[in-house]
């Protein structure tokens, strides 16, 4: 049996979070799927693709995400994804319930 260590927590907390912040980094305007992997690896939060491709084709096909293709100059057509109206609502409720946790975490960590 495995030991639950820091590692562990750490990689389950990312796990929780990572609808979230893909959602995040997409709200900004569309975004091709090598720019999300950069930018998440850009504030340190290491993402493979074979993570990401499953997790963009789910939030689609719940409806929360789109994508068009868009010519490159350096090769063939990208898919450039971006938030659907539900895509945009739906953030926003996780953005609040982001911010009750957090404060939920505050208060705990200042009571210790």
């Amino acid at each position: 049996m495995e030991l639950y260590n820091e590692e562990t927590a750490r990689s389950q907390m990312r796990k929780g979070t990572l609808d979230f912040i893909v959602l995040l980094v997409i709200s900004r305007g569309p975004v091709y799927a090598s720019d999300i992997l950069a930018e998440l690896k850009k504030s340190q939060l290491i993402v493979v693709e074979g993570t990401l491709y499953p997790l963009l084709s789910r939030l689609r096909s719940s409806g929360l995400l789109q994508y068009a293709w868009q010519e490159s100059r350096s090769g063939p057509p990208r898919k450039y994804y971006s938030l659907t109206d539900s895509g945009r609502e739906f953030l926003d409720h996780l953005s609040e319930n982001w911010k009750e946790l957090n404060l939920s975490i505050k208060k705990l960590s200042a009571d210790k």
